[in-house]
């Protein structure tokens, strides 16, 4: 993980489900157990790589994707970057009993705000929390 001079860290990860947890792991360890909003930013981040691996091109061999964290006044702004898709991501609902779908309303319910920036067909999802 490679941090600048204003207290941004940024690591580029492989694709691979064991590198969800590594995300969560670096999240973890940027804010430390001890701060309020620790176990959210680490939910969030989780939701957002995973999705990153499931539905682009972050997920297929040779793929990677970028989580970038940033503590600055209070706030807490944690983006995942995929190595892209077809289409922009589509929020799904998820059904009572599913195993999925249930990313965005975690996002609604858990952040100050959050968005998706879609450039050049890759995805940055991102989310704060104060």
């Amino acid at each position: 993980m490679s941090m600048n001079a204003s207290g941004v860290r940024r690591a580029r990860l492989g694709a691979g489900r064991d590198q969800v947890h590594r995300a969560r792991r670096l999240v973890s360890d940027a804010l430390g157990s001890d701060h309020p909003r620790h176990d959210d930013c680490v939910l969030l981040t989780s939701e957002i790589a995973t999705n990153a691996l499931v539905h682009s091109r972050s997920g297929e061999g040779g793929g990677s994707f970028t989580v970038t964290i940033a503590c600055r006044g209070g706030k807490v702004r944690v983006s995942v970057q995929d190595d892209g898709s077809p289409g922009p991501p589509c929020g799904g609902h998820g059904e009572p009993d599913g195993t999925n779908g249930r990313g965005l309303p975690l996002l609604d319910a858990l952040s100050v705000r959050w968005g998706m920036i879609r450039e050049h067909g890759r995805n940055k999802v991102w989310f704060e929390v104060a």
